[in-house]
């Protein structure tokens, strides 16, 4: 298994998808085969402007990950979302890779974030919470 890399090209594998004992790495090309989708928001950790990334189901459609199974999301510092299939169905989540058309890197939260657009807007305002957006994410496990 290759080890972890830094995001510096499009090749450079930064998200490590577990199932129970079976691990692989996807790179940034790897995860943009699939359509990318801009939306223009302010995050509350205080980046703004054009987030693009694909779509968070389809992304587990095209790995092959069921959509009747829970997903967890960790970040770099170990934080840690669940994400249930009722919960994807309630709400898109895009799973971002770019900020203003370049690649994440560490400052800017990345390698990857997760956010929901539609609360975008109610997060900013403090009347949402913004619990399922994550960043910085390096793993995404599933069983």
């Amino acid at each position: 298994m290759p080890s972890q890399q830094e995001p510096s090209d499009n090749h450079a594998y930064i998200l490590l998808i577990t199932h129970h004992q079976d691990q692989r790495w996807l790179s940034l090309a790897d995860i943009e085969t699939l359509p990318l989708y801009d939306v223009e928001l302010e995050h509350p950790e205080g980046l703004e402007g054009r987030f693009t990334g694909v779509w968070l189901n389809a992304f587990l459609e095209h790995q092959g990950i069921p959509q009747d199974k829970r997903i967890r999301l960790i970040a770099h510092d170990d934080y840690t979302i669940f994400l249930s299939p009722s919960e994807r169905d309630q709400k898109r989540y895009l799973l971002v890779t770019r900020l203003n058309g370049q690649p994440l890197n560490k400052q800017q939260l990345g390698p990857l974030l997760l956010v929901v657009p539609a609360d975008a807007e109610s997060v900013i305002k403090g009347t949402s919470p913004h619990t399922r957006w994550i960043w910085s994410i390096r793993e995404l496990r599933y069983s």
